[in-house]
């Protein structure tokens, strides 16, 4: 007699993520765009104009979350301590004095007095990749515009999602009048201009990243409310929808419990895509002087330094290779995704 053995199943979770592994390029994207971001996350620990820790005349300072003043270290002044300085330097080079420095010693916004080259000065070992027109670390600024960047990316896509996903599920469970109401409002909401929008709210409000949020999420929703009403049309009357409708359960718990679970695949898909739109046009707004306020970092900023100084090449050509390194993981990682939630692949 043949002893059968069953091996043990795969939940569908799992499955997705071997599948996604598989995919070593989209793989590899996805570690390197974490380590980038996290390390982006502890951006005041690798790039500041301050210490982390310092010692002075037996005293313990943290420079990092208090400010002190001139007088502290010996100067004249009542005036905030620039650590720059080289009378400050050298006072903590002194028998008993220390201080330990970040990797950088420059934060996004900080102005170097002392420097020795005219601005914009290029790659040197005090700055690593040189320094924009106003004399700022281009290395401090690209690190803090990442970070913003993609934090940005991720805001408006959370709101994309919230708001796609729940247009997109009213228009596809209910169909009929409601869906053809939505889909005449969309077709007018998106005719709106944009760009002028935005050019307009920028006039009279003080531009900024929550002004930019609210703006962008207004029309960003709309290309994922196309493929989730697509699912949900085409989910709505499978068997198991009819099944719970028949056992009396609302409407929105078969949207919720049921239908989007089974509608999710191009939400997912939809993520990173989405993220690099996002980082695109905050960029792109930026570059246009119409994104944050000064001296906010931004990577379209940079690129417009760049544009204007095109003898200083290092500004524009690491901010390019940043900006190009971030949307090419992305694009990676979202094709992964797709291959990944395939049905017809297997594990």
């Amino acid at each position: 007699m043949n002893a059968t053995t069953t091996t043990p199943s795969i939940s569908p979770g799992r499955r997705i993520w071997l599948r996604f592994k598989q995919n070593r390029r989209g793989y590899w994207s996805l570690v390197i765009f974490l380590v980038l971001f996290g390390l982006s996350l502890m951006a005041e620990v690798i790039s500041n104009d301050k210490p982390l820790l310092a010692r002075y005349n037996g005293t313990m300072m943290f420079p990092m979350v208090h400010t002190y003043s001139e007088k502290d270290f010996g100067g004249d002044f009542d005036s905030q301590a620039d650590y720059l300085d080289p009378f400050i330097q050298d006072q903590f080079r002194k028998k008993g004095n220390w201080a330990i420095y970040p990797i950088n010693h420059y934060y996004y916004d900080t102005l170097n007095y002392f420097a020795k080259s005219p601005n914009p000065a290029p790659p040197s070992a005090d700055n690593w990749l040189g320094t924009d027109d106003r004399g700022r670390d281009v290395f401090a600024r690209l690190l803090y515009g990442f970070r913003i960047s993609v934090v940005f990316g991720l805001a408006l896509t959370i709101t994309g999602v919230i708001l796609g996903v729940l247009a997109g599920a009213i228009q596809g469970y209910f169909a009929g009048k409601t869906d053809l109401f939505f889909q005449r409002f969309m077709e007018i909401w998106g005719s709106m201009p944009e760009l002028y929008l935005l050019i307009i709210f920028a006039s009279i409000f003080q531009p900024s990243l929550g002004l930019l949020l609210i703006l962008l999420s207004l029309f960003g929703w709309m290309g994922l409310s196309d493929y989730v009403r697509a699912d949900f049309l085409r989910n709505r009357n499978l068997e198991y929808v009819q099944a719970a409708r028949a056992l009396g359960l609302s409407n929105r718990t078969i949207i919720w419990r049921h239908v989007l679970p089974n509608s999710l695949t191009p939400v997912v898909t939809f993520l990173p895509f989405r993220m690099s739109a996002a980082i695109l046009s905050l960029t792109s707004l930026d570059f246009l002087g119409l994104g944050v306020p000064p001296p906010t970092p931004s990577l379209g900023e940079l690129l417009a330094q760049g544009k204007n100084n095109l003898d200083a090449w290092w500004i524009a050509l690491s901010t390019f290779f940043a900006l190009t390194l971030t949307l090419l993981l992305l694009t990676n990682i979202g094709d992964a995704l797709r291959n990944a939630l395939d049905v017809r692949r297997k594990a």
